[in-house]
């Protein structure tokens, strides 16, 4: 199963305060561990939402508003991207996670929805587009 990681922002990650050389090397150690483990899949930090942009979407209208986009601990800060036989293997690799911010933090494990998750609605050819699509970024 493939789970998404969502490291929650803090006032230091939206204030734009770079990590530590202490915790970058945490994480690289960590990412190692996951890579080498073949857990991981990707996985990114994200710069503060002052310098991002949000689209909202309304049928067929579309606005856009400059961050920041409200209280840190409702925002993003990065994420890791991680195939895992199951969601106790996930929380197991979570707990063992460097702390990702100088102060407390928190880290949200969702689970992706799978082609299978939809084996009475998806459409064939649907479900047959997307199968190229994954082929074909897995090839990049």
């Amino acid at each position: 199963m493939r789970v998404m990681i969502l490291v929650k922002a803090t006032a230091d990650s939206e204030g734009g305060a770079p990590p530590s050389a202490e915790l970058l090397t945490a994480m690289g150690r960590f990412n190692e561990e996951l890579m080498n483990a073949g857990v991981l899949l990707a996985g990114e930090g994200l710069k503060p939402t002052a310098l991002g942009k949000r689209v909202r979407c309304d049928g067929e209208s579309r606005s856009v508003s400059d961050g920041p986009f409200g209280p840190p601990e409702e925002q993003l800060a990065g994420f890791w991207l991680w195939q895992v036989k199951d969601m106790d293997e996930a929380l197991a690799w979570a707990k063992r996670c460097p702390n990702p911010m100088p102060g407390p933090s928190v880290l949200e494990i969702r689970s992706l929805f799978e082609a299978e998750d939809f084996v009475d609605t998806l459409p064939e050819d649907v479900a047959a587009l997307e199968q190229t699509i994954r082929d074909r970024l897995a090839d990049r």
